[in-house]
């Protein structure tokens, strides 16, 4: 009997996005093997390191190792704290063939062109670029541009890409880390917190009415008391992925 192809797909989700390292710990537990990837924001970050070939402990040692908010990172004169262009050295460390084709897996990301206000999916062409497309949070990172237009997150427009891979695929395993909290007014404190839970209400919807398409869903629920850029959560988040996703994979036939 022939193997089933199976895809996956990765949300976005700032910090809360190394629950998908977890979740790929836990199907590795379960032999299951992955061949085709689509992702948004942070997702797109995880799923580029897997697809290339890093294992899950590579692509946490990663997130733990390197910080976005470094210094030397900060943008001077452009929109947004940190300088995206910055931090592609970073990226070209640890993907020195810069382009698609060099990947193990086919990959899939979106991005969001805020000039024409429309969605884009990368699959060919330049990776570290769009990586940082979709990874290029309003305000927090700088836009990136690439073929003459300007892109921001992914997960503005398509958090939860699974477009692309749908139709290639028998199986698909869909990731989604923006469990929407609720807050109260005491929550917004200040000009972040008001970001973010705008971003949380524009993805929510649009991420929630896609999750039929996939034959299972891992939705870590314990997430929402996470905050997108609380990176001394890494070690909580990890496992809240890992947790959820062995829970949902010893229910799945498919695994």
């Amino acid at each position: 009997m022939a193997k089933k192809k199976t895809g996956l797909v990765l949300s976005g989700g700032g910090v809360r996005g190394v629950a998908h390292i977890g979740v790929l710990k836990a199907l590795s537990e379960h032999q299951i093997t992955i061949d085709i990837v689509a992702g948004a924001s942070a997702g797109a970050i995880v799923g580029a390191f897997f697809s290339a070939g890093y294992t899950w402990k590579e692509i946490l040692a990663f997130f733990k190792e390197t910080s976005f908010f470094k210094v030397s990172h900060y943008a001077f004169g452009k929109p947004g704290f940190i300088d995206s262009e910055k931090f592609a050295k970073t990226l070209h460390e640890y993907f020195p063939e810069d382009d698609f084709q060099a990947l193990k897996k086919p990959l899939f990301v979106s991005a969001t062109d805020i000039l024409k206000g429309k969605s884009e999916l990368f699959s060919s062409g330049p990776l570290v670029s769009a990586i940082l497309a979709s990874a290029a949070f309003p305000v927090v990172l700088t836009p990136v541009q690439r073929d003459g237009k300007l892109y921001a997150d992914g997960g503005i427009l398509n958090n939860f890409p699974v477009e692309p891979i749908r139709p290639e695929v028998e199986q698909l395993i869909g990731v989604l880390v923006n469990p929407l909290p609720e807050v109260e007014i005491s929550d917004i404190k200040n000009s972040m917190d008001v970001l973010e839970r705008a971003y949380e209400l524009s993805i929510a919807k649009q991420s929630v009415d896609k999750l039929d398409q996939c034959d299972i869903v891992i939705y870590p629920q314990d997430l929402e008391q996470i905050y997108t850029f609380d990176t001394r959560q890494i070690d909580r988040v990890f496992d809240i992925g890992y947790q959820a996703g062995i829970q949902a994979l010893e229910k799945w036939p498919g695994s």
